[in-house]
């Protein structure tokens, strides 16, 4: 992309901020209570969803070091 393709790719994402600061400027509070809701709702799944691939991660490690010493225990006896 050339220096002209990402100037207006960031005068656009500059007005999309711009607006969206507009938007949420003119909301009410129950709007905004149900968008904090909503933004913390995602938050919460994202973070869940990181500590699954953590665990994930994690058991596969452990799995793995378990069959690495049964093999080397193997070989040696």
């Amino acid at each position: 992309m050339n220096n002209k393709g990402k100037g207006l790719l960031a005068l656009v994402g500059l007005a999309a901020g711009a607006f969206a600061f507009w938007k949420y400027k003119n909301m009410s509070e129950e709007e905004k209570a149900r968008l904090k809701g909503k933004v913390n709702n995602v938050g919460q799944k994202i973070k869940e969803g990181a500590q699954d691939v953590e665990r994930s991660i994690t058991d596969k490690y452990e799995e793995l070091k378990g069959k690495a010493k049964a093999e080397a225990h193997d070989i040696t006896h």
